[in-house]
């Protein structure tokens, strides 16, 4: 009796080849029921495959020899098209989950209004996103890659065995976020103490500053902030590439990784919501909803409480180190 066994990915060429047909053919997958807007989770699986597929073209540039017009450029304007879309999903669905159940009947009017809008624009965009899809451009991309997948070329690199390659691969990335500059935000107020629990730590931190100066605060560092939210969002995607590779601890590292993610892109939405309202309602968007101003404050300050905890994790020595040794020990 013969046992059926899928074949050992050895070489990068490999590797790359079945990451890249994973997730075009997951794109094509997902395309008709896009197109039609039949499933919400359509836009949403269609878009974490594009911006996979921008990942790994951008990884593995150096090992696959690609069309000229299969670029992380060309993918990444898809990306922000579908993105667009799903931000007003978002938008909508943060309105309706986390501030409708709890405003009074005179702010739910207001909110009526706001809801017709994201509608309204949501429309506009998804059409954008029909467009694309018939577009020649992306027709042709598809064409590209298919014919790739057909008859792959590959660079010089591409022999090299994948176990020997991989921590290049990932370090260079885990040191850009680590050394990201929005690391910094707020360190001078950190104190220098490693003995102090969670709780001493969050209350002296927090100590003599108002949900105000709160806001302030994250209002004067949003550029950075969302920069590393983006850092974050790029170095999970590449970790996740390789998780078949690594054990336990690895999986830990990458956990820690979305969670700043999650946590930066929490603050950048309540930013996103706050602009909207005032583009919607004007600056004084606060005088028709008082209660949703207040409970978007009390939630940014709860972010900024999780931000505190992540960032002194973050940036003690022997947790770096640590995730350092994760992506140099295989299994």
């Amino acid at each position: 009796m013969t046992l059926v066994t899928q074949p050992v990915v050895k070489t990068l060429g490999d590797y790359a080849y079945q990451a890249i047909q994973k997730h075009f053919n997951k794109n094509l997958k997902w395309e008709k029921t896009l197109k039609n807007d039949e499933h919400p989770e359509a836009l949403h699986q269609m878009r974490v495959g594009i911006r996979r597929l921008r990942t790994i073209v951008s990884q593995f540039g150096f090992v696959v020899d690609l069309p000229s017009f299969v670029t992380e450029r060309n993918i990444g304007k898809i990306a922000r098209r579908l993105g667009k879309v799903r931000d007003l999903d978002l938008l909508k669905e943060s309105l309706e989950k986390s501030f409708q159940p709890h405003l009074p009947s005179q702010e739910l009017k207001h909110l009526e209004k706001a809801r017709d809008i994201i509608d309204f624009q949501r429309s506009q965009e998804f059409l954008l996103v029909q467009e694309t899809l018939k577009d020649a451009r992306y027709k042709f991309l598809k064409s590209s890659l298919s014919y790739w997948l057909e008859e792959p070329k590959y660079q010089e690199s591409a022999l090299l065995p994948i176990n020997l390659a991989l921590p290049d691969l990932l370090l260079p990335e885990v040191s850009n976020f680590l050394l990201h500059p929005g690391w910094q935000f707020g360190m001078s107020r950190v104190p220098n103490n490693r003995v102090m629990t969670s709780t001493t730590l969050l209350r002296s931190y927090l100590r003599g500053m108002t949900k105000l100066q709160i806001e302030q605060s994250l209002d004067s560092n949003y550029e950075v902030l969302h920069s590393l939210r983006k850092q974050a969002k790029r170095l999970h995607s590449q970790m996740e590439l390789f998780t078949e590779f690594y054990g336990s601890n690895y999986t830990e590292h990458l956990t820690e990784v979305k969670n700043v993610q999650n946590i930066l892109g929490e603050i950048h939405n309540s930013d996103v919501l706050e602009d909207w309202l005032i583009h919607v309602f004007g600056k004084d968007f606060t005088e028709n909803l008082p209660t949703l101003t207040n409970l978007l404050v009390d939630k940014r300050h709860q972010l900024w409480q999780q931000w505190v905890l992540t960032q002194k994790h973050h940036t003690q020595l022997d947790k770096r180190n640590q995730m350092y040794l994760a992506i140099l020990h295989q299994l």
